[in-house]
């Protein structure tokens, strides 16, 4: 069973340690977790398997957290008042959910019945101008009457005042650290407030203070909770652009605030537009948009990008992996590709590319295309 195919799913308590623990391993994401589930059918299961899968794909071993790290974890949440919600359960955002390959779990603080209302995401310049920062906190309090829950990064600029704007009315911060690593520091009074009156949110461990690489994985989170995600301010080359279009690639609607063409701060805003982003003057340019979708199924992973049932594939041997790791290397391919060029079972050539992945040889790629990184790289 696929973790996210469990409607209404309920763990215990140790099962939930297990899926813990399995999301905290070296080279497990959410892609491999997938796998591991759909293998073994269990975390348990699959927590055992891990060092047998890593040495078929070149590893030596793979470091999975010790008993007392989870633990460690599960009380700085209890401390903190978090929970961790795994995907299926009812505080799950189903609109996550949907995205290809979505966080298994996440850690979550503050009213978690808001994360099952349609939301709205805004983003755009951390140095953002004081108009765009006025309008911005206007526009997310008119959006927050009418019932929508607003998403963002808790950034300095824009992010911090679609909060401010959408106190009152329900708004959710997603990190790119952990829970009791809020980034940046000039946010924490708001960070606590967010923890009271909203939801914090996150896919990284407890401790865990983000890097650059962790901020695109946090606004993809941002993108993929919400129904239509807006820019209100942003350059040519900015985080907002890159949110903008993972908002696109997942079927969400986009839309942008236009601004001077002396201003490079709305060069990024002006092109979505030239694109076919949705302009915005007005808080009813969204509300009009929206509401016809709010509610409307929205398209989850392409057919292609699913891997096959593992639960009863044959191991792959020495003869089938050899021609997986021949069609590999640094340029990324797509994993259909690989099934057509080796003429393998989808299923072995998905179970070879895991064993790679969990001995940290595979690089995974948007759009669901893979590369052979070096062994020991």
């Amino acid at each position: 069973m696929e973790p996210e195919a469990a409607g209404g799913l309920r763990l215990d308590d140790s099962q939930r340690r297990a899926w813990l623990r399995l999301i905290r391993t070296e080279n497990v994401g959410p892609v491999t977790f997938r796998m591991l589930i759909n293998r073994f059918g269990s975390a348990e299961t699959a927590l055992e398997m891990l060092p047998e899968l890593a040495r078929r794909g070149g590893a030596r071993q793979v470091r999975i957290p010790h008993e007392e790290e989870i633990d460690a974890e599960l009380d700085a949440g209890r401390r903190m008042g978090a929970q961790f919600i795994v995907i299926g359960e009812a505080h799950y955002p189903p609109l996550l959910a949907r995205v290809d390959n979505p966080p298994p779990l996440v850690a979550a603080k503050g009213n978690l019945d808001l994360l099952r209302q349609p939301m709205l995401a805004v983003v755009g310049a951390r140095n953002a101008s004081l108009a765009a920062i006025k309008f911005a906190q206007r526009l997310a309090l008119e959006i927050g009457r009418a019932g929508y829950v607003i998403a963002s990064g808790l950034a300095r600029g824009i992010d911090a005042a679609a909060h401010q704007g959408s106190l009152d009315t329900g708004t959710v911060a997603v990190l790119a650290g952990g829970l009791d690593r809020p980034y940046p520091p000039e946010n924490d009074a708001l960070f606590r407030a967010i923890g009271e009156r909203g939801v914090v949110l996150t896919e990284m461990p407890f401790g865990w203070v983000p890097r650059a690489r962790d901020f695109p994985r946090r606004n993809r989170i941002v993108a993929g909770l919400s129904y239509g995600l807006l820019v209100v301010e942003a350059a040519n080359r900015s985080g907002s652009l890159i949110s903008a279009r993972l908002a696109n690639e997942m079927g969400r609607l986009v839309f942008a605030i236009p601004g001077s063409p002396l201003d490079p701060r709305a060069a990024g805003t002006n092109r979505l537009l030239k694109e076919g982003a949705i302009l915005v003057t007005e808080a009813d340019d969204i509300l009009s948009a929206l509401a016809p979708v709010v509610g409307a199924a929205i398209p989850g992973p392409h057919a292609l990008e699913a891997p096959p049932d593992l639960s009863a594939a044959p191991e792959p041997g020495d003869r089938e992996r050899a021609l997986v790791l021949e069609a590999l290397g640094p340029v990324p391919v797509g994993v259909d590709e690989i099934i057509h060029h080796t003429e393998l079972a989808p299923a072995q050539v998905f179970l070879i590319l895991l064993e790679l992945d969990l001995a940290g040889r595979l690089e995974r790629h948007p759009g669901g295309s893979v590369s052979l990184l070096p062994a020991g790289s």
